[in-house]
């Protein structure tokens, strides 16, 4: 069997241990060490220490840990609660209501967090119950709170564009920068959507009742105070900090830790034993990210060495594709891997395949960075495997289906696509914001050819690998 052949079983086998249920890092370790040993003997061993070392001495994933830190003490001090009544509240008299306060709250939220299960978990215990006691349609509450609570993986901070970042090699700030505007945008195009069915369909959003609706300014105006305001400047700072660049992504996201801690403290719903609890859930999720990373670092290395990248490349360069051709297929392929897999595996496993086939067709792998992070929001809602629709059935009342949640999120899945079409056909909307900020070279207009930003933005055409002497 040749080195090409043994990667692209590497590969395959991959897929069917993880398929029966085996751990992601630990499978992406033991197949990279196995084929590995086949083909370069005892050498693989020194590329699995140099690898982990090289992973663990990545100060771009110094914020991963505290971005999750300040989204689990938030996620803990009930805020959440405080900020969908105030702008529930706020929002009485726009058709929808409660759908805008939710979609407003998972946004606003899920910047603050980044982890989908958490938002669409509160939201469902939270937004989801007050939504059917108004009378809504089940299938639209289920796609308001599954959606609005998958926004936080394209909406600044997000942990998902830190992962591309450090996988690509691509500036985590300019991401941030990159995916604000696509972000905003998909937000508003949701509340959109529920404003518009609310008026078209009356008796999907039914308008709330007088005494919820006829609220003194003054309590709505100290509602907002004392709630949205509060959050809203803590993030506007983290977020301000890292975009006008006075502070690193890790700095920003240090402060924005302690920022919690405080307003915790200020809300009266800080104590030792819910720190101990975000300490020990953050831990736990920063270690399965950096074994991920580890395992994908050890499996692309041996994929590449045996052959296998070169394999793919060939393939991808034997089919007649353009630029909107070979940006169609890698996204239908990364929305079909959304179904079984979570989309940290998506970006440090399978994104590294992709990647040194931009410079080929002519793609900025910020641009595709960004659209990817708006294809993973598809990935948590299109059955068979939507992640936030089984988060949200968790939580749901009995008479609940899984079918009806499905049904809802559909919608929403349209939006996403055409969003990604606006984004594609409209590349201003991703690069006139780092270009404003950081006087990078913005793309030709809507040649659909994106060229890669000044900076070095450039991917290598070969994996490369570690010197292992």
């Amino acid at each position: 069997m040749t080195d090409g052949a043994l990667g692209l079983l590497q590969l395959f086998l991959f897929l069917f241990f993880i398929m029966l249920g085996f751990p992601i890092a630990f499978t992406l370790m033991a197949m990279g060490l196995f084929f590995g040993y086949l083909g370069m003997g005892d050498r693989v061993f020194d590329l699995l220490v140099q690898r982990t070392y090289s992973v663990m001495s990545n100060d771009v994933l110094i914020s991963v840990p505290l971005f999750v830190l300040m989204g689990y003490i938030i996620e803990r001090a009930n805020i959440l609660d405080r900020l969908f009544r105030s702008l529930q509240m706020a929002s009485g008299n726009i058709p929808g209501s409660l759908a805008v306060a939710t979609l407003a709250t998972c946004a606003l939220f899920a910047t603050a967090t980044g982890i989908v299960g958490a938002v669409v978990t509160l939201m469902g215990l939270l937004a989801f119950p007050a939504m059917l006691r108004a009378g809504y349609d089940v299938k639209l509450a289920s796609g308001v709170v599954a959606a609005g609570g998958c926004l936080g993986i394209l909406i600044p901070p997000s942990i998902m564009l830190i992962l591309y970042g450090a996988t690509a090699g691509v500036s985590v700030v300019q991401l941030y920068a990159a995916a604000f505007i696509p972000g905003v945008m998909l937000a508003g195009l949701y509340i959109v959507y529920a404003m518009g069915i609310a008026i078209v369909k009356p008796s999907v959003a039914p308008r709330l009742p007088p005494e919820e609706v006829n609220i003194p300014f003054g309590k709505i105006l100290f509602a907002l105070v004392t709630s949205f305001i509060p959050l809203a400047a803590l993030i506007a700072m983290v977020l301000g900090a890292i975009l006008f660049g006075l502070a690193t992504p890790s700095e920003a996201a240090a402060m924005g830790s302690l920022g919690s801690i405080l307003l915790a403290i200020v809300y009266r719903s800080f104590s030792f034993e819910k720190l101990k609890e975000s300490v020990f859930l953050t831990a736990r999720t920063s270690a399965m990210v950096c074994w991920l990373f580890v395992g994908s670092a050890i499996f692309s290395s041996v994929f590449g060495y045996l052959g296998g990248q070169e394999l793919v490349e060939q393939f991808f360069k034997s089919l007649p594709l353009n630029t909107f051709t070979f940006m169609l297929l890698a996204q239908a392929l990364i929305f079909v891997l959304g179904w079984p897999l979570e989309w940290t595996e998506i970006i440090v496993i399978f994104v590294p395949i992709f990647l040194p086939l931009l410079d080929d067709f002519g793609v900025d792998p910020l641009f595709f960075g960004i659209l990817i992070a708006l294809n993973l929001q598809t990935s948590f809602l299109s059955p068979p495997v939507a992640m936030a629709a089984f988060y949200l059935k968790g939580v749901a009342p009995k008479h609940v289906r899984l079918e009806d949640i499905f049904k809802g999120c559909m919608p929403f899945i349209y939006i996403v696509i055409f969003t990604m079409f606006c984004v594609y056909f409209f590349p201003g909307i991703v690069t006139w914001l780092p270009s404003a900020l950081y006087d990078v070279a913005p793309t030709g207009g809507t040649s659909n050819v994106l060229e890669a930003p000044a900076g070095g933005f450039q991917v290598d055409e070969e994996p490369q690998l570690p010197s292992l002497n």
